[in-house]
């Protein structure tokens, strides 16, 4: 028997920015059902969605052992549209075929975008 990944979820402290955040930069779209308190961001096309979840008083935001990866084929031309809109991604770095940038979401989690599933086999 097998599973695949399904969902993400995200706790925070700052659910209205991280709508705002996913929707604006990365073209997710917001989906609610009335009295539940996590709140769903699905993707504009293929792609995982991603939930947010109210963080308890004493859960610490940002983390550094998971990175939400995006797809991109041209890493630096979606860096550049970003900067247009207000995001600003770290150094573009090439690996071995592909290229890869990092920022961080309003929670401090680290997200990356990378034309890594784009390179040839």
């Amino acid at each position: 028997m097998t599973a695949a990944l399904g969902r993400i979820i995200i706790y925070t402290h700052k659910i209205e920015q991280m709508v705002a955040f996913y929707s604006k930069h990365f073209g997710y779209t917001l989906s609610c059902i009335e009295g539940d308190r996590i709140l769903e961001l699905k993707p504009k096309d293929n792609g995982i969605p991603i939930l947010l979840h109210p963080a308890s008083a004493k859960q610490k935001e940002g983390q550094v052992l998971v990175k939400l990866v995006f797809d991109v084929k041209d890493v630096p031309a979606f860096c550049e549209a970003a900067r247009g809109n207000g995001l600003m991604f770290g150094t573009i770095f090439q690996a071995d075929g592909y290229s890869f940038a990092n920022t961080k979401d309003p929670s401090g989690n680290t997200v990356q975008v990378s034309s890594r599933a784009f390179m040839p086999l």
